[in-house]
């Protein structure tokens, strides 16, 4: 099939097949580049989304592409759901292999659905009952400025976005910032009607990360100044065994597979989360996203 083609003949197809098994890898399609992979998602969506409240550090390859992560390659990246702490995320999300990695490198993905079953009822209604927070420090030493999170460097702009977002934005001198947002834990998936599990607690929150860097946060930061961390609503602490849970629930969900030069891999960013292992020699996977989606809207 010619890459001038697909989108077009097989659209509804490919939009059936999302929303039966949320993910489809297009093999034996061979984009060469990012500003192909540009024009081949966008013949699929024409409402390609740029990144807002970023919270991986990644770079602009062409147009709307961007690098998946800049994450340094010996970390893993846990599973997780695109922008699922924010208001807005996109529907669509699409990853591209520029460059085959030498070895590991795979983005595993893992079906919410599944996820949302592995999650405990009791679980899952606490979390209805209580919300999940989101908190996040920028100016403190680690992880992303606020100038590269929010794209800008005026200050009375984040405030703006912040009060849009449902963020409360609090300064501390010039360039310490922290965030703090109470959301829902499960959203009603547009399409399907479907409650799933959405939303980046386990992924913000500081147990999820490896031991080294881990300690080497903690030792210097408390809870609630550290990059990104997650509580309960309520803004107490959500229990390590729960915790355990969760990041469990994803891991019997997780599906690998080895990416070649390439590929490209099409994702209801509801219905899948989707990581990154480690990986060694050359590897770049780029990323593009559409139709975005608000809370609103979710239900």
């Amino acid at each position: 099939m010619r890459l001038d083609t697909w989108t077009s003949s097989n659209r509804a197809t490919i939009e059936k097949h999302l929303r039966a098994s949320g993910a489809l890898l297009l093999r034996d399609f061979k984009v060469p580049d990012a500003p192909e992979f540009e024009r081949v998602f966008g013949g699929l969506y024409s409402d390609l989304v740029t990144e807002h409240e970023r919270s991986s550090p990644r770079h602009r390859i062409a147009g709307n592409v961007f690098t998946s992560t800049d994450h340094p390659n010996d970390q893993p990246i846990f599973l997780h759901n695109e922008l699922s702490y924010a208001t807005r995320w996109p529907l669509r999300i699409a990853f591209c292999c520029i460059i085959a990695p030498g070895t590991g490198g795979e983005t595993p993905i893992a079906p919410i659905r599944s996820v949302t079953r592995n999650v405990p009822a009791a679980v899952r209604e606490r979390f209805r009952e209580k919300k999940v927070m989101y908190v996040r420090n920028y100016g403190r030493g680690f992880g992303l400025s606020w100038q590269e999170s929010f794209q800008t460097d005026d200050r009375a702009t984040v405030e703006a976005y912040c009060r849009s977002a449902g963020l409360v934005a609090e300064w501390e001198g010039v360039n310490q910032l922290r965030t703090r947002r109470v959301a829902e834990a499960l959203a009603r998936h547009p399409e399907t009607g479907e409650v799933l599990w959405f939303n980046h607690a386990t992924f913000f929150h500081v147990s999820t990360l490896g031991p080294s860097l881990r300690s080497a946060m903690t030792e210097q930061l408390p809870a609630h100044d550290l990059p990104t961390n997650s509580f309960y609503g309520d803004g107490t602490a959500i229990e390590p065994d729960i915790l355990d849970t969760l990041r469990d629930a994803y891991e019997r969900a997780k599906v690998t597979f080895p990416w070649q030069t390439g590929d490209v891999l099409l994702l209801d960013n509801m219905l899948t989360a989707h990581g990154r292992a480690p990986y060694s020699g050359d590897r770049r996977v780029a990323v593009a996203m559409a139709q975005p989606v608000d809370v609103g809207r979710a239900g």
